[in-house]
């Protein structure tokens, strides 16, 4: 596990940071698979989520994609939310329940909704409370489990005619960064940082940001390889079912 971990971060940070994400849903998927204690598998992911997007993040917002007045109103309570989740010492089974059901809907975002062309029309007073609720709760998620929340917000931007594909990655990087950046500082002050497990894989999932994001800021896409990377999530779905029952 000491090498092939890196090695499996590399190839996940390459794929996420492609199309905006961080890559803490596989991150925490392959933790979980491998009998990671789950008190440090929300650091650890948050950690690693923080370095990938803030690579993704320059590539991205320098090629003129970024949008502070489209990021904001997620950030606004998103923050708040993620530090509170970050600060509280869930036991395992919550955890592991959490887990579960942001896991599954991970699995549902990239099997099932991948061809959704739905668009869904909001007025200014809808599409404010439409993205101050979701910040607050993709920031629960962030700061509890270690999943930045990305991987839901930027389909959903692109459906609600928020921005544009590329505006929407570059949205996800900010977003993922900032709320990482929150429950990292959060899970510190509670003391599950763990600096000697987490410190071999920054060097793999640096590598793979800086290929991936290049790769997807000018020219590649990756939607076929994140159904691949969906397997690793789907069989820590069946680990945690195991564990659960």
């Amino acid at each position: 596990m000491e090498y092939l971990l890196p090695i499996l971060f590399f190839f996940v940070a390459l794929i996420y940071s492609s199309v905006g994400l961080g890559g803490g849903s596989s991150y925490t998927a392959l933790m979980t698979i491998f009998g990671i204690n789950y008190i440090i598998i929300p650091t650890a992911s948050l950690s690693l989520n923080l370095i990938v997007t803030s690579i993704s993040m320059v590539n991205f917002w320098r090629n003129g994609y970024g949008r502070i007045a489209l990021i904001t109103p997620f950030l606004i309570t998103s923050i708040p939310m993620t530090y509170l989740a970050g600060s509280l010492n869930l036991p395992k089974g919550i955890f592991q329940l959490i887990l579960l059901f942001t896991l599954i809907l991970v699995v549902v975002r990239i099997y099932v909704l991948r061809e959704l062309q739905y668009l869904f029309y909001l007025s200014g007073k809808q599409k404010w409370m439409f993205m101050l609720a979701l910040g607050a709760i993709l920031g629960f998620v962030a700061g509890s489990v270690g999943i930045g929340g990305g991987i839901y917000l930027v389909p959903l931007i692109v459906m609600f005619g928020l921005g544009s594909e590329k505006e929407a990655a570059a949205a996800g990087t900010i977003f993922i960064w900032v709320n990482s950046l929150a429950g990292v500082f959060a899970r510190t002050q509670a003391g599950t940082f763990n600096i000697d497990f987490i410190f071999p894989l920054i060097g793999a999932v640096i590598a793979g940001a800086v290929a991936g994001s290049y790769l997807g800021s000018s020219k590649f896409h990756a939607k076929t390889i994140q159904k691949i990377m969906g397997l690793v999530i789907i069989f820590a779905i069946i680990f945690l079912f195991r564990g659960i029952l």
